[in-house]
């Protein structure tokens, strides 16, 4: 019999734990270790921020279906992994033993790294549920006494879809609430152009997303690397494109969201071999790492190199396409391995990506997500911000019943079927 550890429940681990459980033999034990007994979907989190869903509405309990699933769930926080001697700890001082370990913790979000950044200073997030609804209460303050308004993505940021669907969703419900008039708009972003999206565009990602701007009166700067953040302003450095200091920006502002940068958890960063510097999973083609060949790592806690070189530092996104198709392999790896077999799987990396704009979006797809690629491929139209509510509702409900399949496969066929790509 092999223990197979899951650590972290988000977006990869909890699809991992219930393909894995799948993959592997019946007397093979699959347990699940995560802070909280929830999952949060945290594509609703930008609808969160306006008061458009509640927390009740994008969690998932976690206990019954892990349960029907035959799935252990262990509810704490890891606080170092010990890849020598197979083990867990935990913040109780327990430990969780395995014999291969799945990790999908996502990354830290790193506030720290740039002087008054983060929910506990002076900008917003939406990469957890907690900030999400701070960031609502804010807003409404906001929106007594409306002023400059700041949205996007600091250098290090490996994931700026988020970044514009705030955006977009704020500057429609301030249209909503007739007080568009009363709020200057600027976008910051690392991304060398608007539409980069740390993918060097997607189809003409460019064109659209500039048009979605001048169309909404929003404002932008790229090549931006953000110094300092206090409650009235942004400190914002503008770079050319040899990596020389443009212009430094002094951006008036009373509300902001800007997605901090990423680094790998504390509870694996700075095991040499296991991880890269910046504290991320270093994984093989079958998202194996080398060192430590009963480690696999999928999701946003591995480690990608930059599509090519930027003035200011943009990392790369892990999409839901891409991080089901790492779980999918992962999971048939390790029922092969089970089984005595070497692993022969490897993820496909194709993205796909569903962009709200409030009453319209964006969606493209990429195969493969890193260029050159076969399809290549973006449109926008209102259709995109009911496909996103479609997609969460369905998403929500296959997790509450504790059932697993690929979800954004799915969901990339469908369009590419109706838009007649092949």
């Amino acid at each position: 019999m092999a223990k197979i550890v899951v650590l972290g429940a988000g977006l990869g681990g909890i699809i991992a734990a219930y393909e894995i459980r799948k993959a592997v033999r019946r007397q093979d034990e699959v347990v699940a270790i995560n802070e909280t007994d929830f999952y949060q979907f945290v594509p609703s989190n930008p609808w969160v921020i306006v008061g458009w869903r509640e927390r009740k509405d994008i969690l998932v309990d976690l206990v019954k279906p892990l349960k029907n699933k035959r799935v252990g769930l262990v509810v704490g926080k890891a606080v170092k992994v010990d890849a020598d001697n197979k083990a867990v700890k935990m913040e109780d001082g327990s430990q969780v033993d395995y014999d291969y370990l799945v990790i999908s913790t996502g990354p830290e979000l790193a506030f720290d790294e740039i002087e008054g950044l983060g929910p506990e200073h002076h900008t917003q997030s939406v990469c957890h549920i907690d900030h999400a609804e701070a960031g609502y209460k804010a807003f409404e303050e906001f929106c007594k006494n409306p002023g400059p308004m700041i949205v996007g993505a600091v250098q290090g940021a490996s994931c700026f879809g988020p970044a514009y669907e705030t955006a977009m969703i704020l500057e429609t419900e301030l249209r909503r609430r007739k007080i568009r008039d009363k709020v200057p708009m600027t976008f910051v972003t690392s991304e060398p152009y608007i539409g980069h999206l740390g993918l060097d565009g997607v189809g003409d990602t460019k064109g659209l997303l500039e048009s979605e701007m001048r169309d909404r009166h929003i404002k932008w700067i790229t090549n931006a690397k953000v110094k300092k953040v206090t409650a009235d302003q942004m400190i914002v450095e503008e770079y050319n494109d040899d990596g020389t200091v443009k212009k430094e920006h002094e951006l008036p502002q009373k509300f902001s969201m800007m997605l901090p940068p990423f680094r790998g958890v504390p509870a694996v960063r700075g095991i040499d071999g296991l991880v890269n510097p910046r504290g991320f999973v270093i994984t093989d083609k079958h998202q194996r790492n080398p060192k430590y060949p009963e480690i696999f790592g999928i999701g946003v806690c591995i480690a990608i190199p930059p599509t090519g070189p930027t003035p200011v530092p943009v990392g790369v996104p892990k999409t839901g396409f891409m991080i089901e198709s790492m779980v999918t392999a992962t999971a048939e790896n390790l029922g092969e391995i089970v089984r005595g077999k070497e692993p022969t799987h490897e993820a496909t990396w194709n993205a796909i990506c569903i962009a709200d704009f409030g009453d319209g979006g964006v969606a493209f797809i990429a195969q493969p997500q890193i260029p050159p690629r076969n399809v290549n491929w973006s449109v926008s139209g209102g259709w995109v911000h009911a496909a996103k509510i479609g997609f969460e509702k369905y998403f929500l409900r296959k997790l509450r019943s504790g059932k697993s399949e690929t979800f954004y496969e799915n969901a990339a066929l469908n369009l590419l079927k109706t838009h007649k790509l092949k």
